[in-house]
Order: C-alpha cells, then sequence, then structure tokens
C-alpha cells in the first residue's frame, strides 16, 4: 500500500494535482488518503501520525509556513517520508535537496512526469519493504522501519509494537510475527518478542532495553541470550 498526501493552501492547485495523481495511481494499492491547506497542518499532523503517510506532495509557495519551511520541520522528526516538492517557480529546484526531497515537479504536473516520478517511488518502497514492518489498527496504516522497533508483546489477541516514540497495539499472534521477522527479532518469552540491536544489558533471567527490563523464560532463555550475545558483539542474531 502506498499512502499519499497532498498540501497545498490552494483548493483548485490540490483538486488538479490529485485528478492528475488519479490517473497514475494504481488502484487498491495506492491511493491519496489526505489533503492538507497549509503547512502547519501538515507538519503536526505528521508527527502525531509517525509511518501512516509514505509519499507527500509539497507546494513551495504557500502562505505562512513555506513549503520548504514545512520540510526543514518534518525533517526534524521524520526523515523517511518521501517529499515531492510541487511549485510553479524553478527558482527553489536546489533546495530541495538540503531537505532529501526526491524530486521537484513544475506546475502544471505533466503525466508523464508523475508515471516517471511513481517508477521511482515504487521501486525505493520496495527494495525498502523487506527491512520495515506495517501494521493496520483503528487508527490507521503505520509503517515502521526494523531498526526502529525495539519490541513487541502481546496481550491476548493483542499485539503492541514499540518504538522509543510510542506504542502502537494492533491485532496479530506473535507466532506469526516471529516467524515473518525470525532473522530481525528473537523470542524471550511467550509474550515478548525483541530487536536484539535495542539490548543495552543481557541479565540472567531478563534483558534491558534502555529502562524496561524484560523477562526472559526458561524455555527461551538458552537460545535467546546466545543471539542477543551474538547480536551485541556485532555478529547479528541468526
Amino acid at each position: 500500500m502506498l499512502r499519499i498526501a497532498i498540501c497545498d493552501d490552494e483548493t483548485d492547485a490540490r483538486d488538479a494535482l490529485r485528478i492528475q495523481l488519479e490517473q497514475v495511481l494504481i488502484e487498491e494499492t495506492e491511493e491519496i488518503v489526505y489533503e492538507f491547506s497549509s503547512g502547519v497542518n501538515a507538519a503536526s499532523w505528521l508527527e502525531k501520525h509517525p509511518g501512516e503517510i509514505d509519499l507527500l506532495f509539497l507546494d513551495v509557495e504557500m502562505k505562512g509556513l513555506s513549503g520548504m519551511d514545512t520540510a526543514e520541520k518534518i525533517r526534524t522528526f521524520n526523515n523517511d517520508l518521501i517529499i515531492v516538492f510541487v511549485t510553479g517557480y524553478s527558482d527553489y529546484v536546489f533546495d530541495g535537496y538540503r531537505v532529501g526531497a526526491l524530486d521537484y515537479l513544475m506546475k502544471p504536473v505533466s503525466i508523464e512526469r508523475l508515471m516517471n516520478l511513481f517508477h521511482r517511488v515504487r521501486a525505493k518502497l520496495t527494495r525498502e519493504e523487506s527491512q520495515t514492518f506495517t501494521i493496520k489498527n483503528i487508527d490507521g496504516t503505520w509503517r515502521f522501519k526494523l531498526c526502529d522497533i525495539l519490541y513487541f508483546y502481546s496481550d491476548r489477541r493483542k499485539v503492541t509494537l514499540v518504538t522509543p516514540n510510542g506504542e502502537y497495539p494492533f491485532y496479530a499472534k506473535l507466532d506469526e510475527i516471529e516467524a515473518r521477522l525470525a532473522s530481525h527479532f528473537i523470542r524471550i518469552h511467550q509474550r515478548y518478542l525483541i530487536n536484539p540491536a535495542a539490548v543495552d544489558y543481557l541479565r540472567n533471567d531478563s534483558v534491558m532495553l534502555g529502562n524496561t527490563e524484560l523477562p526472559c523464560s526458561r524455555r527461551y532463555k538458552e537460545s535467546a541470550i546466545a543471539r542477543i550475545a551474538r547480536a551485541m558483539i556485532g555478529g547479528g542474531p541468526s
């Protein structure tokens, strides 16, 4: 799923771009999920919803917070969002590199340019897919880099994904997540699946991830501790 947002302070400009985008999007797997009328609203929402948007089309010339200033604010909390600037002027093209923009589109945006852009976006997300984990819950769809996940824990039918910035519950089975992420994560308990790279200290019957101590049960202890120790000295969890 490719989730897209548009940010432009002009309604007509948003409508025009949305119509163009709808001609190149792949149905059922790519969709425009949000539109913002200001950079302030876009940055504020994105900070509260990490990983929910993959691609942002951002107008440069907006009243209040400009597109470039908006991008700089977004980069203070999100370096992964794909940003594409849209503008009627060519004066800003080199500024886009400062905030890691993927591209710079001139208005009116042509179908040919959009098709080329989406070819690159799809290729980029495909390359990164094996290093990400996506969940869906009542708040939306979230994509996380594996390296940003500290651990998963289960409680009945619900699993919670934990990052340094928050916790994200969703319905799943921890056994299924373990099977999918076995080369990156380690089971230490019936309820806990951890990222060994996040372990700060290894104790006899528990592990420390920052200020959080998680139990390591007897069932998993021998194999888990050996794998965690290898990961802590740089050998990887396998």
